[in-house]
This record gives structure tokens, sequence and C-alpha cells, in this order.
């Protein structure tokens, strides 16, 4: 007999079916035994009345534990009494796949730190299938977007033989008889294939941080999902991209995903207005300072955690908008790789995508010529020959780009108000977790 998932009993009451998931709870009484049964499609119960089949199916209900594996079949019966569906099935056989041991480990209680040792029995819970169901829409939506517009999609290397973004944070790998790091990000790879003519492309991939931060938004490794496009004017055209292509997404996820995201997790998915509000980070300084909040002087001109939740909450009260960028980032806090305008060469092209108060998105137009590249490179202190193989990309004509890294568990995060990237993540690495 065909499997039947949960979701589809409403429409065959009537029929016997064969369904299949895992014991959820257990009333086990004196003349009937209820067993709530769940798949990855919801809810059902399921009855047995004692004595109506056999002795032996009565006996092995009643020694069925919690988060066992059942495989059940009978028939869908209307019941307007019971809550999950207005219907249940009366057992006519039943298949103890997996007996689950007695006493799991973790609860509805438990914390994170304990459900993050036992992720595999964590993930079984609806709101967290609901989550990575949101992140399969969100990346469809993406390649859907991306294919609309002529996208090429790219798969980098994850070992270099030298950082591609700075000498920090960086994993260091043996590597036969030298030495490898690390990807941090696919950046030197997107701008190769710029120069390479492939004029857009993404990529959707791991990256390696070995930041040794304990925050709710910090991850040693995560998913990075990375834009580039060649012959752009300024940073302003990859901001454009950048809002069109999270319109699309979080329109999708509103119309696939909403009503569950709202009943699960109390939010409401909100499809931002475009174009998103635009300050310079002069701009959002002066803000800040009107607020009498002073950016601690270590950022070097870059806003700290606080400053980017005050920033937003003073364009949600101003625009009643989730979403703002800010542009012209200090060279102090960018790397060199990033073009500095001629009217202005102390700032550079570039911007950050706040949403809801986290930084989502960092980006920028590059610097295509092989001469400032080599001289920005030299004022950030950096040795030319560990990147000449990236440098080489600008010395047979590379067109004008531009890009941003976008991160896909902070995007989760912030969509579902969560309270940090571990429970969004499927199975997180941080700076003391490298199991399960």
């Amino acid at each position: 007999m065909k499997r039947t998932y949960i979701k589809e009993l409403p429409g065959l009451i009537g029929q016997t079916v064969k369904i299949q998931g895992w014991l959820q709870a257990i009333r086990d009484q004196k003349k009937m035994q209820f067993l709530i049964v769940r798949d990855h499609t919801g809810l059902v119960q399921t009855i047995n009345e004692r004595g109506k089949l056999n002795e032996e199916i009565d006996l092995l209900i009643s020694t069925i534990t919690p988060e066992s594996a059942l495989e059940i079949i009978g028939e869908v019966v209307s019941n307007t009494q019971v809550k999950l569906g207005n219907l249940e099935i009366r057992i006519s056989s039943i298949h103890l796949v997996n007996l689950a041991e007695a006493g799991l480990p973790i609860n509805n209680k438990s914390s994170l730190e304990s459900r993050l040792d036992w992720r595999f029995l964590d993930l079984r819970r609806p709101e967290n299938y609901l989550v990575f169901r949101i992140q399969t829409v969100a990346e469809q939506a993406m390649r859907e977007f991306w294919t609309n517009y002529g996208f090429i999609e790219i798969h980098s290397p994850k070992l270099m033989a030298s950082p591609s973004e700075s000498g920090a944070e960086l994993f260091h790998v043996d590597y036969f008889e030298g030495d490898a790091y690390l990807a941090q990000s696919p950046q030197f790879y997107k701008q190769m294939a710029m120069a390479a003519g492939f004029d857009r492309v993404f990529e959707i991939g791991p990256v390696f941080r070995a930041n040794p931060s304990f925050t709710s938004r910090h991850d040693t490794e995560f998913t990075s999902i990375d834009v580039e496009i060649s012959w752009v004017d300024s940073h302003e055209d990859v901001m454009q991209l950048e809002e069109q292509w999270l319109r699309y997404i979080l329109e999708r996820i509103k119309s696939d995903c909403g009503q569950e995201i709202s009943q699960t997790f109390g939010v409401e998915v909100k499809v931002p207005r475009v174009p998103f509000p635009r300050v310079t980070m002069t701009e959002a300084h002066a803000i800040l300072g009107e607020q009498g909040y002073t950016v601690p002087r270590e950022g070097k001109g870059d806003l700290d955690p606080e400053g980017e939740r005050r920033l937003a909450s003073h364009i949600q009260q101003k625009f009643g908008h989730e979403f703002v960028f800010v542009t012209d980032y200090p060279t102090t806090v960018r790397p060199f790789y990033h073009l500095r305008p001629k009217n202005n060469p102390m700032v550079t092209n570039s911007f950050d995508l706040i949403w809801k108060g986290l930084e989502v998105t960092t980006g920028a137009q590059r610097e295509h010529r092989y001469d400032v590249l080599v001289k920005q490179a030299g004022e950030k202190g950096l040795t030319l020959k560990p990147i000449q193989y990236y440098l080489n990309c600008f010395k047979y004509g590379c067109a004008p780009h531009g890009g941003y890294g976008f991160g896909l568990t902070r995007m989760l995060m912030v969509l579902l108000n969560a309270k940090s990237v571990r429970e969004v993540t499927f199975v997180y690495r941080g700076p003391n977790r490298l199991t399960p």
C-alpha cells in the first residue's frame, strides 16, 4: 500500500490508508488506546479499541515509547470532537519500525546547548522543520530571480593558498607539504568570473571564519550567498539589484509560508517597498549623535551593533521601513579591493544592509584597475606575492563590477525573530562546538 501523508487525510474520509511517522504522545486507557502520530506534514490521532483486534496489538501499543517510528494502517473517520483536523484513524494494523529508548534526553524546556547536543531530536519539532522549509523556499526564489536575469551559478574552491579577505579569522589547514586556508568568502573567485566575462554570477555555499565570538549573530561556518555583476557605474547599481532581489524573495516566502510563520512564530512577513532608505556613514553618525550616542573609537568609523540597532529604529520611525543601506564606508574599515571615488578617496563605494537592526549584507563596487589595486593592497600592508593570481585577473581588461555577500542564517534569524543563528542553522558550528 502506498504511503499517505497526514496532510492528505482530510480528503480521504472513509478510506483505508497507511501512514508512517513518529509517536508524539500516547494515552493508554482501560478501553481505548490513543496514539498521536507525527510526520513532517502534521499530526493525527489514531485509536485502538482494546480487545477489538487482538491482544498482541493491545500489548504492543502499551510498550511503545514517545518518538518511536511507526507504520499504521487504518480507516480514516470523521470525528468533530478531535481537535487535530476533526478526524482520526481507526487502527487495523500497526508495525513498530524502531522503538525509541525510554526517557528522551531533551524536552521543550531544555537549554539551547542541550538541544544542539541532540540536534537530530530537536529538529523533529514542527517549528524547526518549518524553518528549513522557509529556507528552501527562499533559496528557490533566489535562484529563480537570478535565472530570470541571466545569472550564472559558480562553485568556488574552499581550499585556498592565501586569505580571501584578511589575515585575521583564518582556519589553517595542513596541505600535503604546504599550507592552505579555508575560504572566508568566494570574493576573489567572483571577481575572477567578472574578468572571465561571465557578466553576472551567484554562489550559495559554505564559508569559514575563525571568529572566537560567542554572540547571537556569529558562527565559524555558515552559508554565504554571493553575487557579482559587471559593467556597474557605482555601488548604487548593486544596491538596486539587491533590494529587488530581496523583495522577490520575501514575496515568495509570504505567499508560500506566511500563514504558517504567523501561526508558529507570531511574525508577519512584510514585503518591503523599494527603494530602501539610504544613509551615508557620515549621516549615520550624525543621526546617532543627535540621539546622544557615540560609536566607540575602536570601530574606526564603522558602526557597532548598538549603533546599527539605533539607526534601524530611527529609520523605522521616520520611514516605516525595516531595511536601510548604510553607504560610503571609510577606507579604514574596508578591504583594499573596494573602489575609492575620485572626489573622496577616504571613503569607498561600499555599503552594508541593515535589516531590523542587524547587518545582513556587505557589498561594494570593486576596484578593477591593476595598478590601483596594487597600490591599495600595499597601503593595507599586504604582501603581493600570495595574491598575485588574483591581481593577474585585472591585467588583461576587466570590466567595472560590484557585488555583495548575504548571510542566509542571519536572514532567517531576523525574519523569524529568532534569538540566535544557532536556532536557524541545521547543524551549528562555533568556537566551542564541533559536534554533532
